[in-house]
């Protein structure tokens, strides 16, 4: 998760102790560890969040909700569980399948699992006109029976063509691998393309009623896998279905019109098109600092940056910014998943 920072250490209430000045040393050292603390930034569980909110609101839930012994197999509570901590219930679920996938018995062997997961590691009124257009599309739900087939099919086109237009700036996307990384790189070039070129005619669309998890990839991953379908489908639901009923300083709002457009949106840069899902619906919800965001994340996240991270949803907790990421985090698995069961199908029918 792009929120979670992996040089820092976080105090967890006795658990996990934070030593900001850490060891001794000779003359200078003092200043050499105020120095290096300067150029690594700030110090907590994420580069993007204040530590005091993360560490009172994510230390808090996991104490609360998860069995801490649990978590303290490994001998620490990493960052990333503290900044999942904001949303306990997705941590949950999140922390039954990863402990299937590392620690139980596999059809992979131990160490060529941990090695997979290394080498895949690599304003008040806006808020106002955010809930006012949320509010405007559900009574259009209700009055209208909706745009036509062809129609819907359209707007996800014209989605899919305008995601080329949301992206980081150039000089961000051109730089290479950091030199540390290049040994282990055979194509620097490789990464994520867009589905939709200028002047591509016929752009590739991945119709999700014609696989979709529900009916094809769950059942596949249970044949080849068992339980961690089931541990799949519950982390996926647990991100989908996650609110609160609030959004900012408002509460008892219904967000299920916005989660549904995020997660649409993210599966629309990847190429999936839901034929009974109005894309009309994105462009009025999602502000572009927002799909800038969501598509940096979702496909090149090594260019993440804070002031990405501070443009979008001004107002909003950090809580609530988190849980983007981890609508994002998931989309983005299952849109993967989508594609390699479906061919993985097709390979044995």
């Amino acid at each position: 998760m792009i929120v979670a920072d992996s040089e820092c250490r976080a105090e967890l209430k006795g658990y996990l102790p934070f030593a900001p000045g850490g060891g001794g040393g000779g003359p200078g050292a003092g200043e050499e560890q105020r120095e290096s603390r300067v150029r690594r930034g700030p110090r907590g569980p994420s580069a993007f969040i204040p530590v005091e909110e993360v560490l009172q609101e994510g230390a808090e839930s996991l104490e609360q909700h998860l069995r801490l012994e649990a978590l303290m197999s490994s001998g620490r509570v990493d960052n990333l569980a503290v900044v999942m901590g904001l949303h306990p219930d997705y941590l949950s679920c999140f922390w039954r399948l990863h402990y299937l996938l590392l620690h139980t018995d596999g059809p992979l062997a131990s160490s060529w699992r941990h090695y997979i997961a290394i080498m895949g590691f690599e304003a008040a009124r806006d808020v106002e006109a955010l809930m006012e257009r949320m509010r405007q599309l559900q009574e259009s739900l209700l009055r209208d029976e909706g745009a036509s087939q062809e129609e819907m099919e359209s707007r996800f086109e014209l989605e899919k063509s305008e995601s080329l237009l949301v992206t980081p700036s150039a000089d961000i996307l051109e730089t290479s691998p950091h030199p540390d990384m290049l040994c282990f790189v055979e194509d620097p070039t490789f990464g994520y393309e867009d589905f939709t070129r200028r002047g591509a005619e016929a752009p590739p669309t991945f119709r999700a009623q014609d696989y979709t998890w529900e009916d094809h990839g769950y059942s596949l991953i249970q044949r080849l896998y068992p339980e961690g379908g089931q541990l799949l489908d519950e982390k996926f639901q647990a991100a989908c279905s996650l609110t609160y009923n609030t959004m900012a300083m408002h509460s008892g709002v219904d967000t299920s019109v916005l989660r549904r457009a995020i997660w649409n949106y993210i599966h629309c840069v990847f190429g999936i098109r839901y034929d009974d899902y109005d894309y009309g619906e994105v462009n009025q919800l999602l502000e572009r600092n927002l799909k800038v965001y969501i598509k940096t994340v979702a496909c090149y996240p090594e260019k993440t940056t804070r002031r990405m991270y501070n443009l979008f949803w001004r107002h909003f907790r950090h809580s609530e910014k988190v849980h983007v990421n981890l609508l994002l985090l998931e989309a983005r698995m299952q849109a993967a998943l989508l594609y390699a069961l479906r061919a993985i199908t097709r390979y044995m029918t």
